[in-house]
């Protein structure tokens, strides 16, 4: 089963200047609102796509997170900013 992780030469941190999670990397900086850093928080290679999502909903005490969280990691993976 597929573990999202931050690719190499990305770094997720928070930036309080910013009050927000930023993902930085070689040429820049992407601020991140808090549905992203908190999905890109528990992207670290040992969650599965399912664990980030039950830990999410639990978190935000919601249900049917999934199709959004998936979307998202999809779309950072695209970006270039995950490994699936």
């Amino acid at each position: 089963m597929t573990r999202p992780v931050i690719r190499p030469g990305f770094r997720l941190q928070w930036e309080p200047v910013q009050n927000a999670h930023v993902l930085l990397y070689p040429e820049g900086m992407i601020k991140l609102n808090v549905p992203a850093g908190e999905i890109l928080k528990r992207c670290d290679g040992t969650r599965t796509l399912d664990e980030i999502v039950v830990e999410l909903e639990t978190a935000f005490q919601r249900t049917g997170l999934k199709d959004e969280v998936t979307h998202f990691i999809a779309g950072a993976t695209s970006s270039g900013w995950l490994h699936p």
